[in-house]
């Protein structure tokens, strides 16, 4: 007999993942698990594009709104918890849906992630606040000082990857790059990716569709209740961010919806080039 599959559902944010891990997992007789780093905090309903109710109630699904944005769930939390699950589900199905846009997540589930050290939440704060007053050109330079090979590897345009690095090598004394040993970890099941992908003017034009529907759903207000947690990481978020500087004045509310749209597509372009990079990925153009 051979080993049970888990079949992974992945793609840029707006491309139709929900639609078609759903009809796949009926197909299979499956639930769907989710492997989307946001859409697990229950109290980010609207701005995540989580799957309806009326989704949630055709077909089982995990790690949606099971978490709260008050606790530190990292990617390695993550591998734990859904390695956990997906050893008592094979132990009834034969094939699994899984599905998400994270890439780390997806990569942690799949190939494991390196044994780092414990986030030290005091220096971590200390540098966000950095980050907050000075900017993220001035760790980036602080990065690239104390460990250039991160900075030529990591995406430099991201806040939590920049700080994670700087944070790791200061805590520890030893190179972020060091603790990389990109050692793969053997999983007790067989692994397909599904790539989805559309033409990209029809993906953008999905994203600011999608963005005004969150807007009307209530997405202000969403962000508004949120606000006592807005430097907890799950919330250094595209659709969060955005409206946080409107509610602080900084720009207008058509500006932030606006600038929702444009840096969801660029996540979506950033997605598409690390996913490229990956060959076992079999892509469908929808």
């Amino acid at each position: 007999m051979g080993k049970p599959e888990l079949t992974i559902v992945l793609g840029p944010t707006g491309v139709g993942k929900t639609d078609y891990s759903i009809q796949l997992a009926k197909e299979y007789g499956s639930p769907v698990i989710s492997c989307d780093s946001r859409q697990i905090f229950k109290e980010m309903k609207i701005g995540t594009a989580p799957p309806s109710p009326a989704q949630l109630k055709e077909v089982k699904h995990y790690f949606i709104f099971s978490h709260s944005v008050t606790e530190h769930y990292t990617a390695g939390k993550y591998e734990i918890e859904a390695l956990a699950l997906l050893e008592e589900l094979f132990r009834t199905h034969k094939r699994l849906v899984m599905t998400g846009g994270s890439g780390l997540y997806i990569d942690a589930l799949c190939k494991g992630l390196d044994d780092f050290p414990e986030a030290d939440q005091a220096l971590r704060k200390q540098l966000t606040d950095r980050v907050r007053t000075d900017g993220l050109e001035s760790l980036r330079r602080e990065l690239e000082r104390i460990d250039p090979e991160s900075y030529r590897a990591i995406d430099t345009s991201n806040p939590q990857r920049v700080i994670r690095a700087v944070e790791v090598t200061l805590q520890t004394g030893r190179k972020f790059s060091d603790w990389k040993k990109n050692r793969i970890k053997s999983r007790p099941f067989a692994i397909r990716k599904i790539g989805l992908m559309r033409r990209r003017d029809i993906l953008y034009d999905r994203i600011n569709r999608r963005t005004d529907l969150m807007m009307d759903a209530g997405l202000l207000a969403e962000v508004r209740s949120l606000a006592p947690y807005r430097n907890m990481p799950a919330l250094q978020t595209v659709g969060y961010k955005e409206l946080f500087d409107y509610l602080d004045g900084k720009t207008g509310l058509e500006e932030a919806v606006e600038l929702i749209k444009r840096n969801s597509r660029r996540y979506a372009k950033r997605q598409l080039t690390y996913w490229g990079r990956d060959p076992e990925i079999e892509w469908l153009d929808l």
